[in-house]
């Protein structure tokens, strides 16, 4: 994935952007792990080599030392109607001795110049300061929340659960039986990254949890007939499934730990949390990243039972190029505005276009340059935070953060961009 070796000159003729070859890697995991506060032992360390290998390296340079490191994952999300690729950022990284010198914005530079020439319209990130990465036109695109439930006592609910089978199965069998079902899932909810089996056995299904290793191993329950009971040809009939740890602490109950959980149905995600809800020596389950619009929410009969404990911005989208990406995903209503975007990095973004959406089912799209007056004056950051249909145009301009032009225009677009269901995601990278 590295480009032609190519330099962008910073501040001082002595720094350069220019793509971070394979021998200078070790180098780059030092400056992450220098910057990052991080000491991993040797088989994280070559984890994290083998990562590198695979993905677009940006690197800054100061004479001959490394000062910067921007690595992007050659990823692919959905978005409404499909998907894109997305790069997405990871081990962004400048030295100490570097800070406030142009780095970071040198290397996000030079990624776009990568994106653009790649015809990659999205970038995306998880970020670790909340503050960095707003000001490069990165926007909150999908929100989580953090839910815990007090299982010591039967999990009450307001509907009944399916009574499909449940089954325990291998962790290293997970991705053959569950890759299929996930993609399928992909398809109804924007802002999920597509899995590779290496992606699955050696992020997702690790054996020993980086952040706390009290847990257990991962645990995989499935609900639904078993291959030769399923679908012709011998395809398990997958109607939901979880991927849990469990830990035991001596203080009070156990704990389960929920990483995912996916469902086709209200009562098979039902049938689901019963289970973890009843597992044995457990009192609590703690699931991080669950989507907004969970149907446990309202099918959970206590709300005292089952709490929200936190919500949070998750993944960060950059529309590189708007045009492509609007022009790329599906609407949910016809729409006719004047948009009047403002984009400070890449001016290619910026200007008034018309933003057209015809046809009964709102299939034929276009968008190009107009002189004609905006019906909507919108930021790219807060654009992008729009895009998969997670945040109303309508509360950005609540907010003071976009300009209504033209009443009734971003509850226009907002119809437009509706999607079934909130964009969410749980890979974090």
């Amino acid at each position: 994935m590295d480009s032609a070796p190519s330099a962008t000159p910073l501040a001082s003729s002595l720094l350069s952007i220019r793509p971070l070859p394979e021998t200078d890697i070790d180098r780059a995991l030092d400056l992450a792990y220098l910057v990052f506060h991080d000491t991993p032992e040797d088989e994280k360390r070559k984890h994290h080599r083998d990562l590198l290998l695979g993905c677009h390296r940006i690197g800054a340079y100061d004479g001959d030392a490394l000062v910067g490191v921007l690595v992007a994952f050659p990823f692919t999300v959905s978005v409404p109607g499909g998907e894109l690729p997305c790069p997405s950022l990871t081990f962004v990284s400048v030295a100490p001795t570097h800070r406030r010198r142009g780095v970071l914005s040198g290397m996000i530079a030079k990624l776009y110049e990568k994106c653009v020439a790649d015809g990659h319209p999205l970038a995306a990130l998880w970020a670790s300061e909340d503050a960095i990465y707003g000001r490069f036109g990165f926007g909150p695109a999908t929100y989580g929340n953090t839910v815990e439930i007090n299982s010591e006592r039967p999990l009450a609910l307001r509907l009944t659960p399916d009574d499909g089978p449940l089954r325990l199965v291998d962790p290293a069998e997970a991705p053959a039986l569950l890759g299929g079902y996930y993609d399928r899932t992909r398809a109804h909810r924007a802002g999920r990254i597509a899995r590779s089996e290496a992606w699955w056995s050696e992020e997702w299904l690790v054996t020993e949890d980086e952040e706390d290793d009290e847990l257990s191993p991962p645990r995989v329950v499935v609900l639904g007939a078993r291959p030769e009971a399923g679908r012709p040809g011998g395809t398990p009939d997958i109607t939901g499934y979880a991927v849990y740890r469990t830990k035991t602490r001596d203080d009070t109950s156990g704990l389960v730990r929920l990483d995912e959980l996916e469902a086709d149905t209200p009562g098979a995600a039902a049938a689901l949390w019963r289970y973890l809800a009843g597992i044995d020596l457990t009192g609590v389950i703690r699931a991080w990243g669950r989507p907004v619009d969970d149907p446990l929410l309202l099918f959970a009969a206590d709300r005292d039972q089952v709490r929200v404990t936190g919500h949070f911005p998750a993944l960060r989208l950059r529309l590189v190029d708007v045009r492509a990406a609007l022009l790329a995903r599906s609407w949910a209503a016809p729409a006719d505005l004047v948009l009047e975007v403002t984009d400070a990095h890449l001016p290619a973004n910026e200007g008034r276009f018309r933003l057209t959406v015809n046809g009964q089912d709102a299939t034929y799209t276009t968008y190009e340059r107009t002189s004609d007056p905006a019906d909507l004056a919108i930021d790219v950051r807060d654009l992008a935070s729009a895009y998969l249909g997670g945040t109303p145009v309508t509360s950005v301009v609540r907010a003071g953060l976009a300009t209504e032009h033209t009443p009734g225009a971003a509850a226009t677009l907002d119809a437009a961009l509706r999607t079934e269901h909130l964009p969410h995601t749980v890979d974090e990278f």
